[in-house]
This record gives structure tokens, C-alpha cells and sequence, in this order.
């Protein structure tokens, strides 16, 4: 009798969120549905399960899956995942001791491989890129926001400077400071978000600055950055949004290069704090023309993976996507900004499509890689 092949086993991926309250979970569905159909095309099983319902103790997991023709989300148990795809949406939800916990158990077990296991901290951020002669010089003159003493010192060299939460997330809670010099005296101006509009209020020292940034603030840790002048689009600054991430070979690649223009009385370019998206290609060539404009975009992708691969190296832990942003000057030089462990979803259709096949190709590697590991572990002596 011919014995018929064993069936192959598809990768199995859970994407890890948390409790939604009144819904079935946190974080973006529509996003999941996404990489849920994405997955059924490239032959692997994609399920959302939430910190609560994940036991590394069992051999089948709680989670969601999604009925594609009732529309509907539907709870039920999977096989256990060889990889998760940390999704957790909130800073504070993922710092508490029981997911910190749960984030640990998961890197330290040997079956499943979890990737990007936390949100990044702006300030750890350009400590790690000081660390590397080759990314230093794209970092602007940054200081932790302890007193008015940090104004001060960069004040001297720098005329505007920014303050950006340390935890911040889509451009909430930046604000702008500027020196001002008028005929016969000095004044300092901030300026920042308030009910959707921007406020400007105005300051006759530095020391005056400092009291109201410190009430503004509160307990917040910032940290205060040297203004970079960003070249501009009809009297508008942009600045380029960067998607990096591991592809099936486990390797850094350059998904896609976006730009976001800066709202008409913005401070900053993210699109839910009144920016916009541009096309990088006709932004960069408005101001450089078409060679140099090139040589920026290519440039850019080169620089990105750079920094993702130090990021990598100075965290520790295994990192499978980044987002950047990334500032071009009056100069046409680059200067990093930010970058999110967890990006949120992109809007231009073609970087959109690739990133859902880069998260696939890169779990399915996971994947694969953590069989061959198993297989070639010697098996325990009794």
C-alpha cells in the first residue's frame, strides 16, 4: 500500500494584544484582518490572542479568528504559535509587571520566538545611537529636560529648540521653543498644542520659560532637542517617514520611504496633529532637483537600515520592524528623529501592500528557523 506524503504544517503566528473592555480586544482590527488575509494567502495560520488569554502552559491558545464573509470576529482555541508579533497598543499596559512577566516567559521559551517585545524610549534611543561613530552624526544635540539649566546651554548655540515626551507617540505633547532677538532686549516664545489649536505664549527669560514648561509638563519625563530647519514645500516643512523590516531571510530591508508635510499652523509634520502625506520624490525635487533628490531618497533608505541595525544591536533583543522619521535640511543632510517599534499602519497603497508581505516573510523565517533549532537539539538522556 503507498503511504501519502505528510501533510506540510503551516506556520502558525499569533498577533499579541490586550483586552478591549467592551470589544473582543485592544489595538487596530482592521490591521489584524489584514495580516489575517495576508497570512491565508501566503500559507500560514495568523490569530489575534490577548495577554490574558495566552498560556505557555497549554498546547492550544484562546485567541480570535476572523469570519471573512459574516465580517464577524469569532472566539475559539488555535495551535500554538511558533511565533508572536507583539502588538501590544498601550505604554503603559505594556510596562506593568504581569505583561512584563508574560514578554519574558515568551523570549525565554524555546518553542515560539516573539519579536519587537517593547515600545521604544526616545531617550534610550539616541543614547543608542551615540554609542556608533556611523550613526552619531545624524543625531541632533539632544539633552535629557532636568532644569533650566538645559535651556540655557543649548539656547546659546541654538535658536529654536524642541521638547518631545520621552513616551510620546504621533507627535502628542511636542512643543517649540524660540529665542528671539528684538532691537533692545531678549524674549523666549513657546509654542504648543492646546484644545487642537496652537498656543504661543511668550517669556522674558529663560527661567520664566522653564516655570511654565515645568507646569505644562508636570511629571512627565522630556527631553529637549536641538531645531533642526527643515527644508520646505511652499512655505511648509516635511520631513520623511521610513518603514524598515526583516524579510525573509531574516535580513533588514527598506520597505518604503513616505513624506508628511506639516499642518499650516502645525508644529510638527504627524498627520493626526493637522499634517499631511506628500510624495517624497516631487517634495525632495521641488527643492534640489531631480539628481540630488535621488541621491537623498537612496540615501535615506541606506541611512534607515543603519540605524535599525544599531538600534538592534544596542537593545538586545530581536527586532523585526521599525518605523523612522527622518529630516532633510536646507542642505539636503539627514537627521534622525524618531523611530517606533510599532508602527502604525501606512497609507501609501504600495508600501501598505509590502509591509503585510515583509511581516509574513520575516514570521515565516521565525518560523522555519525555530523547527531546525528544535530538530537539531539533542534529545534529553533519562
Amino acid at each position: 500500500m503507498k503511504l501519502s506524503p505528510r501533510r506540510k504544517r503551516r506556520p502558525v503566528i499569533a498577533i499579541l494584544t490586550v483586552s478591549g473592555g467592551n470589544r473582543p480586544f485592544g489595538g487596530n482590527p482592521c490591521n489584524f484582518i489584514d495580516l489575517i488575509q495576508k497570512g491565508q494567502e501566503m500559507g500560514a495560520l495568523v490569530y489575534v490572542t490577548t495577554v490574558e488569554q495566552l498560556d505557555l502552559s497549554r498546547k492550544r491558545i484562546a485567541g480570535h479568528g476572523y469570519n471573512a464573509r459574516q465580517k464577524t470576529w469569532e472566539k475559539r482555541t488555535f495551535p500554538f504559535p511558533q511565533v508572536i508579533y507583539n502588538r501590544i497598543p498601550y505604554r503603559k499596559a505594556e510596562r506593568t509587571p504581569e505583561i512584563q512577566k508574560l514578554i519574558e516567559a515568551c523570549l525565554k521559551d524555546s518553542r515560539v520566538a516573539l519579536f519587537n517585545p517593547f515600545f521604544f524610549n526616545k531617550w534610550t534611543l539616541f543614547e543608542w545611537l551615540s554609542r556608533a561613530s556611523s550613526t552619531r552624526p545624524f543625531i541632533p544635540r539632544t539633552e535629557k529636560l532636568v532644569s533650566y539649566r538645559n535651556l540655557e546651554s543649548l539656547f546659546e548655540r541654538y535658536p529654536t529648540l524642541y521638547l518631545k515626551p520621552v513616551r510620546g507617540k504621533a507627535g502628542k505633547g511636542i512643543m517649540r521653543a524660540e529665542r528671539r532677538e528684538r532691537e533692545d532686549s531678549i524674549e523666549y516664545v513657546l509654542i504648543h498644542p492646546a484644545r487642537n489649536k496652537r498656543r504661543i505664549d511668550r517669556f522674558p527669560s529663560i527661567y520664566d520659560l522653564w516655570i511654565a514648561l515645568k507646569k505644562a509638563i508636570g511629571n512627565k519625563e522630556y527631553i529637549v532637542q536641538q531645531g533642526i530647519v527643515l527644508t520646505q514645500y511652499r512655505k511648509r516643512p516635511y520631513d520623511l517617514r521610513v518603514l524598515v523590516q526583516k524579510d525573509e531571510k531574516g535580513a533588514w530591508s527598506l520597505t518604503g520611504i513616505g513624506a508628511r508635510v506639516a499642518g499650516k499652523r502645525s508644529i510638527t509634520t504627524h498627520v493626526p496633529r493637522g499634517g499631511s502625506i506628500g510624495d517624497p520624490g516631487k517634495l525632495l525635487r521641488f527643492r534640489f532637483g531631480p539628481r540630488k533628490a535621488a541621491w537623498i531618497i537612496q540615501r535615506t533608505g541606506s541611512t534607515a537600515l543603519m540605524i535599525a541595525r544599531q538600534i538592534e544591536k544596542a537593545a538586545g533583543q530581536t527586532l523585526g520592524e521599525m518605523s523612522m522619521d527622518l529630516g532633510v535640511d536646507r542642505d539636503g543632510a539627514l537627521w534622525f528623529f524618531e523611530a517606533n517599534s510599532k508602527p502604525m499602519k501606512f497609507d501609501e497603497p504600495h508600501i501598505r501592500k509590502k509591509s503585510l508581505e515583509q511581516i509574513i516573510h520575516y514570521c515565516m523565517y521565525l518560523s522555519k528557523k525555530r523547527k531546525q533549532k528544535k530538530h537539531s537539539e539533542p534529545a534529553p538522556a533519562y
